[in-house]
């Protein structure tokens, strides 16, 4: 009987009744669930994700050890007798900053930047949608969060989920949790959030412009662009070289054309066993300590401001240019600057062909689209040279 009882006070059973919370962060894992495989908000880091949030919660299952990461620091002594779990351990990679710099590899390995060489201004407008990072920065900072915790919830403007975790991970690790799931649910609702605030900010006339075909780019340029890139951002802002220089080798990788089995392996079997880790390991740190909170709502709330003001950010700068500019630019291109590769960009062209079925903006779009996801490298470094990351 006394093993009997020994067994049933071990179960979770047991356990729940000194942690209800649990419950309530397994109820909403089962939600991102449901929109993960339902919907299809974001599934291939939804789904992780919402799985890695699953685990930790499960009581007495041990699995995951905010403790041991508490402060910043790792507790090497606790994790090198054993008794971390499965979660700690894959925790590492997002902590030490290895899982987000392997994605932008493969990232960069199926990007192309063609479009942003051929019509280099467009990377001004890749700038300007980073408008919504800072913007939310100075807002969460006026409503009570600190320097980093500011920094790392404006990061969900850049629309870039490896990027807001990189810089979660080393500011305010946290926040991980719901920063990564508002990043990946708003790039999810792309086409919903961005339609109505190109309509508001352009006119009918604006949406129809048509722009030139883009020139051709040599072979020569695209090797030389990822090269280029690499060196002058990091002399610029070096705590931004481990994001650009690992997106800018997977480029070159695919532009060189040299290393082809390397460059398939980036973008297949490296992305997809990466991806995996990491979204069990950001899951796991959305404990019901860290998640249920105002500070979650506050989150969630600031992260659809973060991207509408990055998105409006590209449109008016597209239109700032037009005053001055001989060759006008289509402003829709201009929301595109955020750096959900190629949601944007498609949005973009979906929105101007209602205007004018016969306008195609895609490869225009591109060009901001991409320079985007190098601006938000960009910010990330500058944010956390700020704060020490």
């Amino acid at each position: 009987m006394e093993a009997i009882q020994t067994f049933l006070q071990s179960t979770g059973f047991a356990k729940v009744a000194s942690e209800p919370l649990d419950l309530v962060m397994i109820l909403v894992s089962c939600v991102l669930l449901y929109l993960a495989i339902v919907k299809k908000f974001e599934p291939l880091l939804l789904l992780p994700i919402a799985f890695g949030m699953l685990l930790t919660n499960l009581p007495g299952a041990g699995m995951y050890h905010a403790e041991f990461f508490a402060d910043g620091h790792i507790n090497w002594a606790e994790l090198g007798t054993g008794h971390g779990g499965l979660l700690d351990y894959l925790y590492l990679g997002v902590k030490l900053g290895i899982y987000p710099c392997l994605i932008f590899i493969g990232v960069g390995a199926g990007t192309d930047f063609a479009p942003l060489i051929a019509n280099p201004k467009t990377l001004l407008l890749g700038a300007a949608a980073q408008l919504g990072i800072f913007v939310t920065y100075i807002g969460a900072n006026l409503l009570g969060f600190t320097g980093p915790e500011s920094a790392s919830i404006g990061i969900i403007g850049g629309a870039d989920g490896p990027t807001a975790i990189y810089t979660t991970a080393n500011l305010a690790p946290h926040l991980l949790g719901p920063i990564a799931v508002a990043a990946y649910s708003y790039m999810a609702l792309v086409p919903v959030i961005q339609p109505p605030i190109m309509k508001a900010l352009t006119t009918s006339e604006e949406r129809k412009i048509k722009m030139k075909q883009l020139r051709p780019v040599s072979k020569t340029e695209k090797i030389l662009f990822p090269i280029v890139v690499t060196i002058f951002v990091s002399f610029m802002l070096p705590s931004a070289a481990p994001l650009v220089g690992c997106l800018m080798l997977g480029n070159l990788m695919k532009e060189s054309g040299v290393v082809e089995r390397l460059n398939k392996t980036a973008q297949n079997e490296l992305m997809n066993i990466v991806t995996i880790f990491l979204g069990i390991s950001v899951g796991a740190t959305a404990t019901a300590d860290n998640f249920l909170n105002l500070s979650t709502l506050s989150i969630l709330a600031m992260g659809i401001v973060a991207f509408g003001m990055g998105s409006a950010g590209g449109v008016l700068l597209a239109k700032l240019m037009n005053v001055f500019s001989k060759e006008k630019v289509n402003p829709l291109i201009g929301s595109a600057g955020v750096s959900a590769v190629p949601m944007a960009a498609r949005v973009s062209q979906v929105v101007g062909q209602k205007e004018d079925p016969s306008n195609f903006l895609l490869m225009h779009a591109m060009g901001p689209n991409v320079a985007g996801v190098i601006g938000s490298a960009v910010a990330a470094g500058v944010l956390m040279s700020l704060f020490g990351g």
